[in-house]
């Protein structure tokens, strides 16, 4: 009997955001869950400490539900889930679903997952391969490890991309540069002013 690959960590998120490719934006979003233990809710999924997790208190599905109050793009989730500490209450299949709220949600991913120990990284791209936008996220835990009932989630992440500013596409002018552009409709009788600056800056080898 053959036995499945270890699902392999990815990168730590911070890592991500040192890129400044991209941001979290879990804070800009209403969190809530089908159920919690008391002590074991929202609040330890987003206190970036890995020793802390939710801990749902019923029966499956269980669900994360991330709802944001106008439309947003949203590139990567980030779930962090470690079999070595919660074994039976480690997520063994994932469904990802988005939509404008809770009677459309449509499933976008669903990840089989085995043994994970770190990061687990969820592309949220359409059909085009560009991110997804959408109001709502629903992470919905259908099975545990080794048929458990409830399930731990440590963290869980929410990126959006980082557009690139227009301003920074544009080439560094230098000043004979600019000179040069300034004296396109300049009157004629100012370009001989203008080639004895242009001769002036070269001679004192101005940046």
């Amino acid at each position: 009997m053959t036995t499945a690959n270890k699902t392999p960590p990815g990168a730590d998120p911070k890592q991500l955001e040192r890129t400044g490719t991209v941001r979290e934006i879990g804070s800009q979003a209403v969190w809530s869950l089908s159920s919690c233990k008391p002590g074991f809710g929202v609040d330890q999924l987003r206190d970036d400490n890995l020793e802390t997790y939710w801990q749902s208190d019923g029966s499956q599905p269980h669900l994360v539900n991330i709802q944001f109050r106008r439309k947003t793009t949203v590139k990567t989730l980030c779930i962090y889930a470690d079999y070595k500490s919660d074994e039976s209450y480690t997520p063994s299949k994932i469904s990802v679903r988005v939509g404008n709220n809770f009677h459309n949600l449509q499933e976008i991913r669903q990840l089989e997952l085995v043994e994970p120990s770190g990061w687990i990284h969820v592309a949220l791209t359409d059909t085009h391969k560009k991110p997804i936008r959408t109001f709502m996220i629903q992470i919905a835990v259908l099975a545990n490890h080794q048929n458990g009932r409830d399930t731990h989630m440590r963290q869980i992440k929410v990126y959006t991309p980082v557009e690139e500013s227009s301003i920074g596409k544009f080439p560094r002018c230098t000043t004979i540069d600019f000179m040069m552009y300034r004296s396109i409709r300049s009157p004629a009788h100012k370009i001989k002013h203008f080639q004895t600056n242009v001769a002036l800056l070269e001679e004192l080898k101005w940046p």
